[in-house]
């Protein structure tokens, strides 16, 4: 599989291309800002966007997603429980004095354990309430790979101070759905390094 995780827009979102070296296709996840180097990696490796995933509706992971998929024709997929956030995207903007983005209603709304797939690429949907009220992780066992979106980081949780935010529902979404994969599963995660399941659970100092 072809992996490219990179950093995009002012809060340094990763955004994530997931791709096939053999069919080519790919999945985009968390597409913030910074469309010209999204496009610049995806005609590096000769890949075609077939579905565009994001993991919650704030404006560093959501902002680009429609104007890829008018470049791209790819579908876009993020919980409907998070169109409350959707309607505010001016006022996300103006947290971050950034100009407003076109953000619509997803095409899809993936269920719990649904499988998001393209030729090549399986990804389980994890619902983890909590961060907001829709936000999901991708789990993709074949590769011992996690992307977290921003219920999960390196040495820390996703914060719940913002608008369907909940430390309840996070530490419970943590513990209950992420923490029982595998120990060797890689994390990826909404902003900041790389860790793993094994790592997190022994030593998070906020899941003691």
């Amino acid at each position: 599989m072809i992996r490219e995780t990179f950093p995009v827009g002012l809060l340094g979102c990763n955004c994530t291309i997931l791709g096939d070296e053999a069919s080519h296709e790919a999945i985009l996840v968390d597409p913030g800002y910074d469309i010209p180097r999204i496009l610049a990696l995806l005609t590096k490796h000769r890949l075609k966007v077939k579905k565009i995933v994001v993991t919650h509706a704030h404006i560093d992971h959501i902002a680009s997603a429609q104007s890829l998929k008018e470049i791209t024709g790819a579908p876009i997929l993020y919980s409907q429980v998070d169109l409350p956030l959707v309607a505010m995207m001016d006022v996300q903007a103006g947290w971050l004095g950034l100009p407003v983005s076109t953000v619509l209603p997803p095409d899809h709304s993936p269920l719990d354990h649904e499988v998001v797939d393209v030729s090549g690429i399986n990804c389980e949907v994890i619902y983890t309430p909590g961060h907001t009220e829709g936000s999901l992780c991708l789990y993709l066992p074949a590769e011992h790979l996690l992307l977290s979106g921003d219920t999960h980081f390196a040495g820390g949780v996703g914060r719940t101070d913002l608008p369907g935010g909940s430390s309840r529902k996070l530490i419970t979404s943590i513990r209950e759905r992420l923490l029982p994969l595998p120990d060797a599963t890689l994390v990826i995660p909404g902003h900041g390094p790389t860790t793993s399941i094994g790592v997190e659970r022994e030593h998070n100092p906020f899941l003691g």
